[in-house]
């Protein structure tokens, strides 16, 4: 698994060294790098790391139109399968049609030191599609997996996303989705919360996330998250 890890990440980094090469750019302004925390882990309104706090990071590498990029990165978990360590790697396409922000993504992500035998890998498709007028947004987003990480097989996630943004440092959202999946739970997600950009670099987060599913169960519980990241 690490062979082919590292393979796909060498790959990656060839691929935008060939890009950068036939664009004749410098080779920093194509690349992008964020990294930062928060006190859960939370996708699609779920934890994953069962209420504990997170750490992630990843780099981004841009052509020079910015229609494709490459996106490797990595975040702590607390998996069913034994990991605690996550890494991805994406890649996609961020076409416009008719006035809309279309983000075309497709990524395969590794569960580190899981348990012998257990399914530690996945791939998954992302289609956002969005749209700011002033200071709105939206986002519809659409999400897939055939086959999911642990005893989860097939899901789907379907999403809509509001924001406004009150200052070119403040902006609210709000998202309400839907989860389907075989041999899991189905549930419904919702979360809301503000982002302030304390410096041009910096960026702290304070949401709420809550699902209809066992609120018992620290992966569905509802919580209120707060984060920090820094891009540069």
């Amino acid at each position: 698994m690490i062979r082919i890890l590292t393979s796909a990440l060498a790959a990656s980094l060839l691929l935008a060294g060939a890009a950068q090469a036939q664009d004749a750019a410098p080779a920093y302004r194509n690349w992008s790098f964020s990294f930062g925390g928060a006190t859960d882990n939370r996708s699609k309104d779920a934890s994953k790391s069962q209420g504990d706090a997170f750490v992630w990071g990843e780099a981004e590498w841009e052509s020079e139109s910015g229609f494709f990029y490459v996106t490797p990165a990595f975040e702590t978990i607390k998996a069913s399968t034994g990991s605690d360590f996550e890494v991805a790697l994406a890649a996609g396409i961020r076409p416009e049609v008719a006035g809309f922000d279309l983000d075309l993504k497709v990524e395969h992500k590794w569960q580190i030191d899981a348990d012998p035998g257990a399914d530690d890998d996945a791939w998954e498709f992302t289609a956002d599609v969005k749209r700011s007028i002033g200071p709105a947004s939206a986002r519809l987003r659409l999400q897939h997996s055939p086959d999911s990480t642990g005893s989860t097989d097939a899901w789907t996630w379907v999403a809509v996303r509001g924001g406004w943004d009150f200052s070119d440092k403040l902006t609210a959202t709000a998202e309400v989705g839907r989860r389907e999946q075989d041999n899991s739970v189905d549930y419904t997600g919702w979360n809301a919360g503000f982002t302030y950009a304390l410096t041009r670099n910096i960026e702290a987060e304070v949401r709420y996330h809550d699902t209809d599913a066992d609120a018992n169960n620290p992966q569905y519980a509802d919580a209120v998250v707060a984060g920090l990241s820094f891009a540069f």
